[in-house]
This record gives C-alpha cells, sequence and structure tokens, in this order.
C-alpha cells in the first residue's frame, strides 16, 4: 500500500496482538498514532520498541470509563479502531471472555458507545473490530456477511458472541442516526508472532505445547474446521477497509477462505517442527462452532484486497518466532 498523507489514528486496544501490529504498520508509514491500552489482556512488550518513535504515543486508559476519554476530546482524530476485548474461547484459560465476562461485554457495548461518540465529536471514521463469532455456529458451509448467524444467547460462548453482535449494532446506529462515518470489520481466526498462549487460542497454545515436547489437547474429534489469516494480510485488510469510503456502515468478512481441520492444522505444526506429541481429545464445548469459512467476495470488490501468505509460509514464522521466545525465557535468570 502507497504511504498516505499524513493522518491521527487512535488505536483503542493498541498493545494487543492485532492492535500492535496495526501501530506498527501506521508508524512506518510516517502517520500520528496515538495507542490505547489498560493491558487487562494487551502487553507493554508489543509496543516497547515504539515508544521512542515521535509520531507514537501511548495511553494507559480504560475505555469504558468514560472521563478517560474525555480527556481525548481535544485531540483532531482522522481514524478511531476499537480492537480492545478480551478473546479466547477456551473456559479454562485466564485470559480468556470466559474468565473476563463482565470485561468483554463492557468493552464491546460501553467502550464503542463511548469511542463512538469521541469519533462523532471528532469528525473522525469509526472502524468496530468485530468478529467471526457474529456468525455462531453456523448453519451455513460458508459464512456470508448477509448471514444473520445461529446464536445461542444464553450459552457459554454468548458474552463474546452477543456482545460483538452488539458492537455492531451501536456501530450501525450512530451510522444510521447521526452519520458517523463507519466501518465493521467481521475478523477470522487470525494468527502471527506476538500471539498470546494464555488467551487459550488453538493455534499458538498447540506450537508453544510442541516446541515444549509436551502433549496437546484437542477438543472433539478435531474434525471442526477453521480457516486462519496471518497478521499481515490482516492488516492490509483493516487499512483498506478503514480508507474505504464505498465501506461505511457495511460489516465486512476479513480473513482466509482456505478451511483446514483441528486435526490437519496439528498435522502441518508437527511436520515443521519434526515432533510428534501424544494427543489428548476432551469434550467439546457447548456451542463450539462446526465450521469457519468466510466468504471474503465483498472484500474482494470493495477493498481489491485478498490474503497472500499461505498457511506454511506463515506458520513457520509464527513457529520461530516462539522459537525465539522460548529461547529468552529460558536464558532469563
Amino acid at each position: 500500500m502507497k504511504s498516505q498523507k499524513a493522518k491521527t489514528y487512535l488505536i483503542a486496544g493498541g498493545a494487543g496482538f492485532i492492535g500492535s501490529f496495526l501501530c506498527e504498520r501506521l508508524v512506518k508509514e510516517k502517520q500520528r498514532v496515538f495507542c490505547l491500552d489498560n493491558f487487562l489482556t494487551g502487553s507493554k512488550k508489543n509496543i516497547h520498541h515504539l515508544f521512542q518513535e515521535k509520531s507514537f504515543t501511548f495511553l494507559k486508559l480504560d475505555i469504558t470509563r468514560e472521563k478517560d476519554l474525555k480527556k481525548l476530546n481535544s485531540l483532531k482524530l482522522d481514524y478511531i479502531l476499537h480492537l480492545a476485548s478480551p478473546a479466547g474461547p477456551n473456559p479454562l484459560s485466564p485470559k480468556s471472555y470466559h474468565q473476563l465476562w463482565q470485561e468483554t461485554y463492557l468493552a464491546n457495548s460501553l467502550g464503542t458507545h463511548n469511542l463512538c461518540n469521541l469519533a462523532s465529536k471528532t469528525k473522525a471514521v469509526f472502524l468496530f473490530a468485530s468478529s467471526s463469532e457474529v456468525y455462531g455456529n453456523p448453519e451455513m458451509e460458508v459464512q456470508k456477511e448477509n448471514y444473520l448467524g445461529h446464536v445461542n444467547p444464553i450459552g457459554p460462548r454468548a458474552i463474546y458472541d452477543e456482545a460483538k453482535r452488539l458492537g455492531e449494532a451501536i456501530t450501525a446506529n450512530f451510522s444510521r442516526h447521526l452519520h458517523l462515518q463507519t466501518r465493521i470489520a467481521r475478523i477470522f481466526n487470525t494468527y502471527g508472532p506476538r500471539m498470546n498462549i494464555e488467551d487459550g487460542r488453538a493455534l499458538p497454545l498447540f506450537i508453544y505445547q510442541i516446541l515444549q515436547k509436551k502433549p496437546i489437547f484437542i477438543y472433539g474429534n478435531g474434525k471442526q474446521t477453521r480457516s486462519f489469516c496471518y497478521i499481515d494480510d490482516q492488516v492490509e485488510a483493516l487499512l483498506k477497509l478503514l480508507r474505504c469510503d464505498q465501506a461505511n456502515a457495511l460489516p465486512v468478512n476479513l480473513g482466509n477462505p482456505q478451511e483446514i481441520t483441528i486435526l490437519q492444522l496439528v498435522e502441518k505444526i508437527k511436520a515443521i517442527t519434526g515432533y510428534f506429541p501424544k494427543i489428548n481429545y476432551l469434550p467439546l464445548p457447548e456451542d463450539d462452532p462446526e465450521k469457519r469459512k468466510p466468504d471474503i467476495e465483498l472484500a474482494k470488490k470493495l477493498l481489491k484486497w485478498q490474503p497472500k501468505i499461505s498457511l506454511e509460509e506463515g506458520l513457520n514464522k509464527t513457529i520461530n518466532y516462539f522459537k525465539k521466545s522460548i529461547s529468552r525465557s529460558k536464558t532469563r535468570p
């Protein structure tokens, strides 16, 4: 993407996995970046290398606290991106939405409301980072934006699924009633360096366990499918969406349509690492989606975007990151 004329970006959740790569990319583009995070699930180590950049400012704020965001009313902002939310489907993980259930619904409801108000006051374009989880356990083989989903509103996954659906509704209504320029990114599984194994997502957890030569745990029979988009492709998609006026108020799927089973994913990681771990199977959690495959025709049409990095290439980069991370942790006193 060609370098844009300098604009000012506010990224909520900027110390998280996707947020930190967005901050890094925008700083490289010579944009002005305000990174907001309260470090609930984000990490300072993801952005520490940006603190020396003059165009980068970090603010430790909580988007669910209106008085925190009032401090930003005087800023001249062009874009606001809302990526601040716990993630991760593993109920045993300390940083998943199961453990942080109140923080999850507040970030996506009150946090979205507060950031939309800030966008209205500063006349910024607002992007809400939604999720493929709005489709629930889909009854369709391929999920298209006009599919309304199959979500259990009182199930164990509902706090995240419904929080994202509410965040979309808030965003859409600010656009409909207050004419706010908005974008809704339905993000499918994204992976790469800086993923946090503590949020319980399968791919980094598998890599970490295999590199540590530990048994791995698979929920169900492992035949459920997912589609994985490498972080560089996802960042490219988000920025293209943000800057696309034709996408105002439209939900847009952003992900890789290459579908793979969980067992096939494990086989690919094993092939790259050369280690073949014992696999333990656990009962499939309630409402766990059987299929995740995005229809990205709208993204192709509006954004002229589709993922370029193969799963094999992305896995190699991600595994190398975890190897270095494990090596560093072993050498620390």
